[in-house]
């Protein structure tokens, strides 16, 4: 079945091109080739197959294999350098594919190929703000937040932020990503700084100053996990008893697998997920033609029937419904409810674009005891 053509209006001469470069390449054209997406692994990474994968397989015939990713840019940056680029497509939070387009580790994507809303919006105003990027797509929206076993609280449970850093009220070891991303803001939040004042104080040396000196006070209490299935493993085996991780994969723990953990819905850090093509690939057509299918009013939707992060463009959003396996409503469980969404701290993905390295190395310090 050949790819239907773009409908909104070609606004140049790139974007019709773009139109025709698509329209000639149906599935005969795809024998035999193999696209490797580097992507999250477990329920998340189930979510893509079901929804994005294996419906681009049966449409086009370009397969797709996946490579394990848990973030950063340490692996694009060692692609680049040895000229052997082994990704084709790579699923990133926004701030990191800011940061690598920054670097010229990306392909820049021109957005005339992306496809219209199935109600006929454009994509550029289907899409939500922030989404389209100089070399990323977004496609879902997610949160950073931090959970808890209930096993371990019988009485008085973590309701708010500041219960991470509260050692006396909740004892117990804590498990948290080893990057400075959404612990930093955490730890002013928990001062009482005011949402919209925490990048603004961050960049100063007095804000890294009293983020790091929260962050003292749990260095002793903390299971620094870089596998992005760790967490859960740690709060269901008791090893910790609150964990940060993104918020789909502790619904998959929760609502799905039935493992006795709640989720603290406060000063969770919202951010996009971006897929994003790696500089050099030599497969930039079919990349290109993966990210045009799977940013689909259609699969953006269906992901969401499994893994409950909300879609990043409105069509999609209006026909999320149930989970497909337990028929639980997805629409209360997703970071952009409004119940869950009103103390959200909004990622600045500016902000760690610009100071990325300058960052992660005042992180990577402040663990070395530096």
């Amino acid at each position: 079945m050949p790819l239907r053509p773009i409908r909104f209006a070609a606004r140049s001469l790139t974007a019709l091109a773009a139109v025709l470069w698509f329209a000639g390449a149906g599935p005969g054209a795809a024998a035999d080739r193999t696209l490797t997406v580097a992507t999250w692994g477990g329920a998340y990474e189930y979510s893509q197959r079901k929804a994005y994968f294996e419906p681009f397989t049966a449409e086009t015939g370009i397969r797709v294999r996946t490579a394990r990713y848990n973030g950063g840019l340490v692996e694009l940056r060692r692609q680049r350098r040895s000229g052997d680029v082994a990704w084709d497509v790579v699923d990133m939070t926004k701030a990191d594919s800011r940061a690598a387009c920054k670097q010229g580790l990306l392909e820049p994507i021109d957005h005339s190929i992306l496809l219209p809303g199935i109600d006929g919006t454009p994509a550029d105003r289907d899409f939500v703000d922030g989404a389209l990027t100089e070399c990323g797509v977004s496609h879902i929206v997610y949160a950073t937040v931090i959970a808890y076993n209930r096993n371990a609280f019988p009485g008085e449970r973590p309701s708010r932020i500041q219960d991470l850093f509260d050692i006396q009220r909740f004892p117990g070891k804590r498990a948290l990503q080893k990057i400075p991303d959404a612990n930093l803001e955490w730890a002013l939040r928990s001062y009482g700084v005011p949402r919209q004042e925490i990048y603004q104080l961050l960049s100063t040396e007095r804000g890294l100053r009293l983020a790091f000196s929260k962050l003292d006070g749990i260095r002793d209490h903390t299971i620094w996990w870089t596998d992005v299935a760790r967490p859960v493993e740690l709060l269901v085996s008791g090893k910790a008893v609150i964990a940060s991780q993104y918020n789909g994969r502790l619904f998959d723990a929760a609502a799905v697998k039935g493992h006795p953990i709640e989720i603290v819905w406060d000063a969770q850090v919202s951010e996009l997920s971006a897929l994003a093509i790696p500089k050099g690939t030599p497969r930039l057509r079919d990349a290109l033609r993966f990210i045009r299918f799977a940013t689909g009013t259609r699969p953006l939707a269906d992901q969401a029937k499994y893994i409950a992060y909300g879609p990043a463009r409105r069509s999609s959003m209006k026909l999320v419904s149930r989970h497909a396996g337990t028929g639980v409503n997805m629409r209360p469980h997703l970071p952009t409810d409004p119940s869950n969404f009103k103390t959200a701290i909004l990622k600045d993905t500016e902000w760690y674009a610009s100071l990325y390295d300058r960052i992660e190395a005042r992180f990577r310090a402040w663990l070395a005891g530096r």
